[in-house]
């Protein structure tokens, strides 16, 4: 019987073994140690972690969740991630190594100018702030339904619980306690997928082949969108969209860069880039083949989708059906481990780079005595925490699509921004009138935000999608040109 009070118990062993793994790697608690993971992680170990935290708990739940009304567009997407991963391996880390730095926007300082720079911190902050809450609403909203309900326990109390059991594990280590840490949350959720497909082929009387050869699966197995460039998810402006969302969501986010910079040389960096990058792209089909599957099998036993405040909640599937589907004990337990291993393996270096981001670009932490930075480290680590926890239960009210989907299309408004002042600093020799970069970076997001609001039938039929992101990365680009300095 998969009780409220087993599932708890497995996520409390599981923080164990996390806090276990903070003691040895956190024994320092180093500022040094805290940010770049003193520079000495090997790259291999690194790459694997980033694949847990890049897949987080939003595509272990809403993918699969998603393949119903989407089948495998999502794909396409996919694709275009891979071609990204290598623009940043080999255009944005020698930029970075090359100017040693600890915070990636410290670049707009030396290129730009302290306006441009805050710009960009900003515009970070504001992106991690909303899909580290996208990540953790999505994890919380199933703990609540499977566990806390039963207790009476508001949806409120369980994402400060959540978010206070991150904190505890990484307030002294930082990054060096989170590339370890990733490691096993990486091989939990990869291990959770397959079994979990085993699980349901098994239920279902298939092999893996004859799911392949099914006429079911054949009713969810559309990848390529090619009909018309109207459609939102054609696949020219799905590859391209997911090229543009990895360079700015991998490239220019600090949360994932800061563990790149903690590789021992740019070389290392590179090779964990490449070698991340192709398995993300493997292990994100099976999360689609897994959808398909839950679907498939949802059919069969006559399992709808759960109700979230009324409606049906498709992120939820998966969670029903492992935990209340009738597969057994070894799928709930499965379920339970990968899910917060992909939550929180997203969760925690989105909680280190907010810190980070925020005491270097903002608090001007190098100006201070090692003393004082240590302790505005820690009172930073925890402001972020509350913040976090407050936006989080906003999302409640306030959420009303997939949560993959949301996560993107905010993406386009809050990325752009950053992708126009890297591509101009690295593209470019221009100097420009710094102060009056705030006037380009929020004209390029009201002008986005007007786009991306025309109604199709006003573009003849043409849905606009992820394309906003290199858009409003043009905009800004093109503002920062109007803003040059004359040369004399």
């Amino acid at each position: 019987m998969i009780t409220p009070s087993f599932i708890l118990a497995l996520i409390i062993g599981y923080f164990l073994v996390l806090i276990m793994i903070s003691y040895f790697t956190g024994k320092e608690d180093t500022n040094a140690g805290f940010f770049t993971a003193n520079r000495n992680a090997p790259w291999y170990v690194v790459a694997f972690g980033m694949v847990g935290a890049s897949l987080s708990g939003v595509t272990f739940i809403s993918v699969p969740g998603w393949v119903d009304s989407s089948q495998f567009n999502y794909f396409q997407v996919v694709l275009g991630y891979g071609v990204g991963y290598f623009v940043v391996a080999y255009v944005l880390l020698p930029v970075y190594y090359n100017n040693n730095l600890t915070s990636i926007y410290e670049y707009l300082a030396k290129r730009l100018g302290r306006n441009s720079h805050k710009a960009g911190a900003l515009f970070f902050f504001i992106s991690r702030v909303l899909g580290a809450a996208f990540r953790l609403f999505l994890v919380a909203i199933v703990l609540q339904q499977f566990i806390f309900d039963a207790w009476n326990i508001p949806f409120e109390l369980t994402v400060v619980l959540s978010i206070a059991l991150i904190w505890v594990y990484t307030q002294k280590g930082g990054i060096k306690t989170i590339i370890w840490t990733d490691t096993l949350q990486t091989t939990l959720m990869i291990a959770a997928v397959f079994l979990c497909i085993s699980y349901i082929n098994n239920a279902l009387g298939w092999s893996f082949v004859e799911f392949i050869q099914s006429a079911e699966f054949d009713q969810y197995n559309t990848v390529f969108v090619t009909d018309s460039l109207l459609e939102r998810g054609h696949f020219i402006k799905s590859f391209i969209g997911g090229a543009f969302v990895t360079i700015c969501m991998t490239g220019l986010d600090q949360d994932m860069m800061q563990k790149n910079l903690s590789c021992r040389n740019l070389k290392e960096a590179q090779k964990n880039m490449v070698v991340f990058s192709v398995v993300l792209v493997v292990v994100t089909g099976f999360f689609m083949l897994l959808g398909a599957l839950l679907y498939i099998y949802a059919n069969k036993e006559g399992i709808a989708l759960p109700l979230m405040d009324g409606k049906p909640k498709s992120d939820l599937l998966f969670p029903e059906i492992a935990l209340n589907g009738k597969l057994g004990l070894g799928v709930a337990i499965t379920f339970i481990l990968g899910l917060i291993a992909a939550a929180y393996s997203s969760a925690d270096s989105a909680l280190t780079s907010l810190t980070t981001s925020f005491c270097i670009d903002f608090l001007s932490l190098e100006k201070h005595s090692p003393e004082l930075q240590k302790k505005i480290r820690k009172n930073t680590h925890l402001g972020m925490s509350f913040l976090l926890i407050l936006v989080v239960i906003a999302f409640k009210h306030i959420l009303d699509r997939n949560v993959i989907d949301g996560l993107l299309t905010v993406a386009g408004y809050t990325y752009g921004p950053l992708l126009g002042l890297f591509s101009f600093g690295i593209f470019t020799s221009y100097q420009i009138q710094d102060k009056k970069v705030w006037i380009v970076v929020f004209s390029s997001v009201l002008l986005t935000s007007l786009v991306g609001s025309i109604d199709a039938s006003y573009l003849g039929g043409y849905q606009i999608g992820y394309e906003l992101l290199p858009l409003n990365g043009l905009f800004t680009f093109l503002g920062l040109v109007l803003i040059r300095r004359k040369e004399n």
